[in-house]
């Protein structure tokens, strides 16, 4: 099960969703979108949080408002699952705590090994990961966030491969319009050598007139030797 929940509308047509277990943190982790951005309690369990920006955005062009929201469902939801009772006070005490640090990175940047547990993870580069500070629950932003609220069991796989097709179908077309361009500006490189080449042959320094065939006094037949 996939929880899905949208970002402040003010701020744009943004999706916020998350795994209903480590089950599905792994599944999400595996099947994700170019667009994703992974948002998790740092060094704490908590809640994998997916933030989905449009197509040709970055983390740069997340504003303040979506990123508190994100920030603040992490929060909420620091332990998912079946709870022990040590789980469950650890939870409680995780989601009052007050100035937690939340990190976040795009989806490429995970990096999963064997060895790794199921639901966790690394980063291929550590340098693109960036911490935002919660000082506080805010209680006004949860509860809207919790009203958009949408339980679905995707196919992430399906989807995955989808949007994975349509990106290689894109590269290709792109590649090929490429190709095209480059092709025509070698024609047309070839076109504007090939026009002053023959404009060099037809400058009048290099042309002989009948006037001056005629000023060098020679018979036709010399002019006829010198040519040969």
């Amino acid at each position: 099960m996939v929880f899905y929940f949208k970002a402040r509308p003010e701020a744009g047509d943004f999706t916020i969703f998350m795994g209903l277990d480590k089950h599905e943190n792994e599944d999400l982790i595996k099947y994700g979108f170019p667009e994703d951005i992974w948002f998790h309690v740092d060094k704490m369990s908590s809640a994998h949080v997916y933030l989905r920006l449009n197509k040709g955005q970055t983390m740069d062009d997340i504003s303040e408002g979506v990123l508190e929201d994100c920030a603040q469902l992490v929060k909420a939801n620091s332990i998912q699952g079946k709870l022990c009772m040590l789980s469950l006070f650890l939870f409680y005490s995780r989601n009052k705590a007050n100035n937690v640090d939340v990190v976040y990175t795009p989806w490429h940047n995970l990096k999963k090994t064997a060895s790794m547990d199921i639901g966790q993870v690394g980063f291929h580069n550590p340098k693109m990961v960036r911490t935002v500070t919660v000082e506080k629950r805010i209680n006004e932003i949860i509860n809207r966030l919790n009203k958009t609220k949408v339980e679905r069991k995707p196919d992430l796989k399906a989807e995955h491969e989808v949007v994975d097709t349509a990106e290689r179908t894109e590269k290709k077309l792109q590649l090929r319009n490429k190709k095209r361009q480059e092709e025509m500006e070698r024609l047309e490189k070839e076109k504007q050598a090939e026009m002053r080449s023959y404009k060099g042959l037809m400058v009048s320094e290099n042309m002989t007139s009948n006037k001056q065939v005629a000023s060098t006094n020679k018979s036709l037949q010399e002019l006829e030797e010198d040519f040969m």
